[in-house]
């Protein structure tokens, strides 16, 4: 265990992730709004930086916004590339006040403060503006939550790697407020049959439009606990019975998905390799179990300074 895979316990900070998920979902809902749709709705996610989630670069009109929740100094910063700057600090308020404040942000920026109003992904969803509900902010555990993500985005783009075919960047999900990498086997898949809460059907069938091996990080929430998480769609036959790594990883039959538990990478003498054999074995199921083939997509791990082989 190592400084850099903290202790973040999902119960003392519970509130105060909800409404982080909250507000990450208000900033992704700007980029959802600005950006061309890409496959797999690509173009809507968050990406962590040196300092938190940032968009990356926004096109709105003719001009770039970029907005970075930094996790570190705990503020709302955007910038433009007019050369302005603006910023507000995260705190203690409601939803409704964060929505406020982000609008004025966009507006002093010159950039466009319209986006759609209400969550996604979440049960029982209140519009941002009605959301007047106080919210508290925990800023050592949101910053203990950052140094968690910078170490699983580590992880997750070395796994990336050691894949030839279609892989997705390591990208925020603000909807389900999950860090997640794909893999395709470059297969179409069956159309999924939607039916996800707070998810629109058009986009969850055009998200699953083909085969894929996925994985990735949850605070909390999803099990009521930090874990990471590995599925496939379509499941092939016997992916449940799978043999996976490390002993800790166990196969939930509600959520249909793999799942090990933070604690078990935190604690391990190899908290990078305990997370990489997870990733790995998982995905070697789905590979070998969907009939993937593994020989035209699978290749090393990547070496710093060293051109893949051929």
């Amino acid at each position: 265990m190592t400084a850099s895979w903290p202790d973040i316990p999902y119960g003392p900070w519970r509130e105060t992730c909800s409404a982080l998920h909250l507000y990450s979902q208000i900033v992704g809902k700007y980029r959802l709004a600005r950006t061309p749709w890409v496959n797999h709705s690509w173009h809507a996610t968050l990406y962590v930086n040196a300092r938190g989630f940032t968009t990356s670069l926004v096109p709105d009109g003719p001009r770039g916004v970029e907005i970075v929740l930094d996790l570190l100094d705990h503020a709302v910063i955007g910038s433009c590339t007019d050369g302005r700057t603006a910023r507000f600090d995260l705190a203690p308020m409601s939803v409704a006040a964060f929505h406020r404040r982000f609008g004025d942000l966009l507006r002093e920026l010159g950039a466009t403060a319209e986006f759609h109003g209400s969550p996604n992904e979440v049960p029982d969803p209140i519009p941002f503006v009605k959301d007047k509900a106080e919210r508290p902010y925990d800023p050592e555990a949101v910053t203990r939550f950052f140094v968690a993500c910078a170490a699983v985005d580590r992880v997750f783009n070395r796994f990336r790697t050691s894949f030839l075919g279609k892989v997705s960047p390591v990208h925020l999900f603000w909807g389900s407020f999950d860090l997640a990498v794909t893999r395709f086997s470059g297969r179409p898949a069956p159309l999924h049959p939607g039916g996800v809460p707070g998810l629109p059907d058009d986009v969850t069938r055009e998200a699953y439009s083909h085969e894929v091996s996925s994985a990735g990080f949850w605070p909390g929430g999803g099990v009521d606990l930090p874990a990471f998480y590995s599925y496939a769609y379509p499941a092939p036959p016997s992916f449940a019975d799978a043999p996976v790594e490390p002993e800790a990883a166990y196969f939930d039959t509600t959520l249909g998905e793999f799942i090990l538990p933070y604690d078990a990478v935190r604690r391990s003498s190899d908290a990078d390799g305990t997370l990489m054999t997870f990733l790995e074995c998982t995905y070697r199921a789905v590979a070998d179990l969907g009939g993937w083939d593994r020989r035209r997509l699978d290749c090393a791990t990547g070496i710093q300074r060293q051109p893949r082989p051929l």
